[in-house]
């Protein structure tokens, strides 16, 4: 039976955006309120502090009042916070003209303020945005029962940003009117909440039944524990866990069982690749045939699940973005009542048969999903994350499962970095001037301020102070914005779209900037001029986000060194870190090192070259089977693969720009048991150096030339600079570290299984020097340095010993 008394929370905002939305989805409109989120928070404060003694801001409203659906009654509590409540019995009356205009002289005892930051327009704003006025009635009907109002009044008050011009719409409801309203407003929510309700028991009691549907391997039943541990204790743990180890289970059962007590209310499963987030789909299914019962969605790419083929959200381009909002309830509904296992194709079919956004609607799905599978850019990436569960900087009960951790540093000082270019405002000043004169002048403006920035530099130069620079910017993005409000743009389209987000991603960096930032100029690869705010260390906007979750448990085959990976990662000295050991027999696998060769810069020539290829040839030969040989560089890979001619059977080649289906085709030459040998050749951080998953005998061997250190260029000499002068480890944060990580991975595609048996050629002498070996994981040990005399006798022996306990290989 369910549970009738059971309360369900939910803010203001979250209600009355889900239920009173309307209309259509529309991209040709700038969305002002949503991108001016940061900058309205800066003109909320501002707005608060110069009001008089009658004006009390951040007023927190919480009510809780019975609802009933379909025959089952429950207390909903709806809370939020007004932006101000204006108490007109202590008005002062020199005050009172800039509260209310002169003709209203009888103004009510109360009125909720809603203020809100917007670029656009004032003038275009006839009257107030259909939520943002219910917000505030929502407000003035909880604080009118709260303290016995028979009147309250309610003021929408709408800023622009950039000239802090106000408009306010001002109305006056009696409590009566407000009451059958919000009464209204619950009775809608109410068809979601019960369904909720009786979906939570039914999730709960599956997962108190629930076992792991494996028998523990060494270490992991302490690994399971060790996850469970850190979400009960609100803490981020860090697990380096070589592969093989059942990460992806350790990490998601401890968490759904965590669900389970009711200490989690949503799991996040992040990943930075296609690969890892079909293992993570995987895992939730095996749980699912043990008896879970769990809704599961996958966040797929715009650009993937769109049915035009080039995605264009608007009524015009797309006959799924009229009237979406008024159709999109019901598809979400018909979905959760029917499926669990919300896959792509199923998100397809309802929003085929609803004629909604599949993207869209998967979003609007993930709101009632028990776990989210989503690339890292849906909670960390400013311009991306979900609002709808990030937007108030609250903590949640949210669990943060963060697979293959160690790309997240590089990804996410892309993300919290920004680049404008030159060009780029001479383009888009081109695509307008017929339509805009005001637009383009503030164009002209920001272009003069890259044009003398360019005159000072020659090649790279760090700049100081922007300030100015960002004065602009911001007169021209709240003249973009009622570019956009006012013209529907055909030509150039992309160009002109594309700056305006540049220039939001630009001011919104520049606004959270500090010492972890820093700011210079210089030329692309094809010599354009560019503006950047670079992010050195991500790990304090890495935090915020986190901090939004109750825990995070970040994991991955190469989380080497630990203490740089949780520095940069937003882990502190509380947080914890654990080593799981391998299920591997150290036997089953060789770790050679070519101690006679350099991929140094200054050893870059043919002779090197040709003994590369000769350590190839006879790695290769040793025993018929499918390899991967990783290279620095594509230039590196194309030369030797010249050298090589004919002489090394059943190679093929990784291109630089390869669709999915040429990757698959790829990887289906790597089949079991080959009568011939495959070698496959591939680049270092590539598609095939990481999430693939040759399993068997699909693999038995990896030679990594070289130690993958990034190319010397005036970035990475930055991050040098900026590490040496902050802890002395310039060298091991701008280059050794990923580097090594690189190889690592490369070398992680040999041994997927406990069956396995690999052997892996690592070729440059750097990899006998200490600050190498120190990155060594604990699995290869021991490792035997060779030569091109004593290596084949030493694959000899190993593949006879390793063959006679198992066959296949």
């Amino acid at each position: 039976m369910l549970d009738r008394t059971k309360n369900v929370k939910i803010s203001v905002r979250n209600l009355v955006e889900f239920i009173l939305r309307s209309g259509d989805l529309d991209n040709t409109r700038a969305r002002s309120d949503a991108d001016s989120m940061q900058a309205g928070s800066r003109i909320h404060r501002k707005l608060q502090k110069q009001m008089g003694p009658n004006y009390t801001a951040e007023v927190p409203l919480i009510i809780t009042v019975p609802v009933t659906w379909d025959d089952i009654s429950f207390e909903l509590t709806v809370e939020g916070r007004a932006d101000g409540v204006i108490n007109n019995n202590t008005i002062r009356d020199d005050f009172s003209v800039l509260l209310f205009e002169e003709k209203d002289l009888n103004p009510p005892e109360i009125i909720i303020d809603e203020i809100k930051g917007v670029y656009r327009e004032l003038s275009h704003l006839s009257e107030p945005i259909g939520v943002h006025r219910a917000q505030a009635m929502c407000y003035a009907y909880i604080y009118a029962t709260k303290y016995d109002h028979a009147k309250i009044g309610i003021r929408i008050t709408y800023c622009n940003i950039e000239t802090e011009n106000l408009k306010y719409f001002d109305e006056t409801f009696t409590y009566e009117e407000l009451s059958i309203w919000f009464e209204k407003l619950t009775k809608e929510y109410g068809k979601w909440a019960v369904w909720q309700l009786k979906w939570n028991e039914k999730r709960t009691k599956a997962i108190k039944t629930l076992d792991f549907p494996f028998s523990y391997r060494e270490g992991q039943k302490e690994l399971v524990t060790g996850v469970y541990k850190t979400i009960l204790r609100k803490k981020k743990l860090f697990i380096e866990a070589p592969t093989g180890v059942g990460k992806t289970i350790s990490t998601v059962f401890p968490s759904v069982k965590a669900m389970g007590e009711g200490i989690v209310e949503k799991l996040f499963y992040l990943t930075a690749k296609t690969i890892t987030r079909t293992v993570a789909e995987d895992t939730f299914r095996i749980l699912q045939d043990n008896g879970l019962h769990l809704k599961v969605v996958t966040i797929t790419a715009k650009e993937k699940i769109c049915i035009l083929d080039k995605p264009d959200c608007n009524p015009g381009a797309c006959p799924r973005a009229k009237g979406y909002f008024d159709r999109v309830n019901d598809a979400v509904y018909d979905l959760l009542t029917n499926e669990n296992d919300i896959t792509r194709e199923l998100i397809k079919d309802y929003a085929t048969k609803h004629c909604v956004c599949p993207f869209e609607m998967c979003l609007d799905v993930s709101l009632w999903a028990d776990a989210i599978i989503c690339d890292y850019n849906y909670v960390f990436d400013p311009n991306v994350y979900l609002r709808r569960f990030f937007m108030n900087d609250k903590q949640n009960d949210y669990v943060f499962l963060i697979d293959e951790a160690h790309n997240l540093v590089e990804r996410a000082r892309e993300m919290y970095s920004a680049v404008l270019y030159k060009d780029s405002f001479l383009e888009v000043k081109r695509l307008i001037k017929d339509k805009s004169m005001k637009l383009a002048k503030h164009l002209d403006h920001c272009n003069n301020d890259l044009l003398k920035l360019r005159r000072d530099c020659d090649e790279f130069e760090v700049l100081d102070n922007i300030n100015g620079f960002c004065m602009h910017l911001m007169g021209l993005m709240a003249e973009y914005e009622v570019f956009l409000q006012e013209n529907v743009i055909i030509e150039g389209k992309d160009e002109v779209l594309k700056l305006y987000l540049d220039i939001r991603h630009f001011l919104g960096m520049h606004e959270i900037h500090d010492d972890n930032y820093t700011i210079y100029t210089d030329y692309d690869e094809g010599d354009q001029f560019r503006i950047k705010l670079q992010c050195m260390d991500p790990s304090r906007n890495l935090n915020n986000c986190l901090i939004r979750g109750r825990s995070a448990v970040l994991f991955s085959a190469t989380l080497l060194p630990i203490g740089y990976y949780m520095e940069q990662l937003g882990g502190s000295k509380d947080d914890y870190a654990v080593y799981a050991p391998s299920s591997f027999l150290p036997e089953n696998r060789l770790i050679l090192i070519g101690a006679d060769v350099s991929t140094k810069y200054t050893r870059r020539n043919e002779r090197e070259y040709k003994k590369i290829l000769g350590y190839i040839k006879d790695f290769t030969k040793a025993r018929t089977g499918n390899y991967m040989v990783f290279f620095p560089s594509y230039q590196m890979l194309q030369t030797i693969a010249e050298l090589a001619g004919d002489e090394i059977e059943g190679l093929v080649i990784q291109s630089s720009s390869m669709t999915e289906t040429e990757r698959e085709l790829f990887l289906e030459e790597f089949v079991e048991e080959p009568q011939i040998s495959r070698v496959g050749f591939c680049v270092m951080g590539g598609i095939f150096s990481e999430g693939i998953d040759l399993k068997s005998n699909r693999l038995i061997g990896a030679v990594i030339v070289g130690t993958g250190l990034p190319m010397v260029c005036n970035e990475r000499e930055l991050f040098r600079g900026y590490f040496d002068e902050k802890n002395g480890k310039g060298f091991d944060y701008a280059y050794l570290y990923q580097g090594m990580n690189k190889v690592l991975q490369s070398a992680g595609r040999v041994i997927r299984t406990k069956e396995d048996r690999g052997a892996i050629l690592l070729l440059d002498e750097r990899f006998t020097q200490q600050q190498y070996i120190n990155l060594f994981p604990r699995e290869w040990f021991p490792n035997l340095c060779v030569n091109q005399t004593t290596m084949p006798s030493t694959l000899s022996e190993f593949w006879e010993r390793v063959t006679g306990k198992h066959k296949s290989k």
